[in-house]
């Protein structure tokens, strides 16, 4: 393909960043010391489509003309641009939780859930990750026993976006047989009793989004809880881990690309003995080279969306890639952009050290370095 976006994913990407522009940036400062967005700020999103990517128009939504990934891209590339925390938590919101009801929900499921999150009425979280269990899903210990009227829940989940603001929790837990096979997903209500959830966790970054500890002491939900096939859930993780692979590797291009904007305008206007920043050829390589990254993690991002918006047989291997390549170039770009800033580049008013905080844990969040370059060097090894 040719890693230019079609026209009508430009003009969503301008409609995008109009809306970042208008709708998200003026609260960025609120949201980071509140800690979550402003609750009308969903609805927002919600009423300007860009919470329904994914979702059958029969539920509000404006799937099923084709490049639902990409635009999905798009997306996250943008709202990272003003802030990767309410990016993430809309993102998850959509794009991570959302997803596995519209796949998989029953109609009851999606009746109750899809069209709220797609309006933003209603915000969604996925639970999977525990305090020993991150990218190795399989590992989860979280158990679901059956009882007579449906199923028992009973764990601890870590590392949860949105647990505090949630409405709907999907949580993954072991009915059966250790390791891949034995993990179902459920359907819970955020007021099921028995479901609490810790104090916000204090992160390194991404502070306007809510993250904390869900907990699972005798959670009773009916067998109609069950969310796709039951002992399927892992598979089901897998698959949705595909797009929120490429989800985070956007949200680095957006991370690295307003580090670039902002980093260029102040060495345009600083001097230093008497001339602009710009005339010293070291800083334009800097510059120059991270542009080129920047761009290579573009192509890589956009062809991993872009296969998975036409079933590629290789769109695993090149959500792997992109994801891995992504966050590190991001990582690199806005590090090198805090020390073109110097002294300033310390400082917490200045704009790229939100983006510095926020940037790390996208090498970490859906599946480490590590696992992605498993992933890649499995053709390696002899079968």
């Amino acid at each position: 393909m040719a890693f230019d976006l079609d026209e009508a994913h430009e003009d969503f990407r301008a409609a995008v960043r109009r809306f970042t522009d208008e709708r998200i940036r003026p609260v960025v400062d609120e949201s980071e010391r509140a800690g979550h967005p402003p609750e009308r700020l969903w609805k927002e999103m919600g009423a300007a489509g860009l919470l329904g990517l994914l979702t059958p128009a029969e539920f509000g939504g404006s799937a099923g003309d084709g490049g639902e990934c990409t635009a999905v891209t798009v997306l996250a590339e943008e709202l990272s641009r003003a802030c990767g925390g309410i990016a993430v938590g809309a993102l998850v919101s959509a794009y991570m939780a959302g997803p596995h009801l519209v796949r998989y929900g029953t109609p009851a499921q999606r009746q109750d859930w899809v069209e709220r999150i797609a309006a933003g009425t209603a915000i969604a979280s996925i639970a999977v990750t525990e305090p020993g269990a991150g990218s190795d899903v399989a590992g989860i210990t979280t158990r679901a026993t059956r009882t007579e009227d449906g199923w028992r829940l009973e764990g601890r989940k870590m590392y949860i976006t949105n647990a505090g603001l949630a409405h709907v929790l999907v949580i993954g837990a072991r009915t059966d047989a250790t390791g891949h096979r034995g993990i179902t997903t459920f359907v819970v209500p955020a007021d099921t009793p028995g479901l609490s959830v810790g104090r916000p966790l204090r992160k390194l970054g991404w502070h306007s989004s809510d993250t904390r500890e869900v907990v699972l002491d005798g959670v009773e939900v009916g067998a109609d809880a069950v969310l796709g096939a039951e002992n399927r859930g892992f598979y089901q993780i897998m698959e949705a881990f595909q797009l929120e692979r490429v989800v985070l590797a956007a949200m680095g291009l957006g991370h690295a690309a307003e580090a670039l904007t902002t980093v260029t305008e102040y060495v345009r206007g600083r001097e230093v003995a008497g001339a602009p920043l710009t005339d010293l050829q070291t800083v334009r390589h800097r510059i120059a080279a991270a542009e080129v990254d920047l761009e290579a993690a573009r192509a890589l991002t956009y062809q991993a969306a872009d296969r998975l918006d036409r079933g590629h047989p290789e769109a695993g291997r090149s959500v792997a890639a992109a994801k891995y390549f992504a966050a590190k170039v991001a990582d690199h770009v806005v590090d090198e952009a805090l020390q073109l800033f110097g002294g300033a580049g310390y400082l917490e008013e200045t704009p790229v050290v939100r983006h510095h905080r926020d940037v790390r844990i996208l090498r970490i969040g859906g599946g480490t370095d590590e696992i992605q370059l498993e992933i890649l060097s499995k053709r390696l090894v002899a079968s």
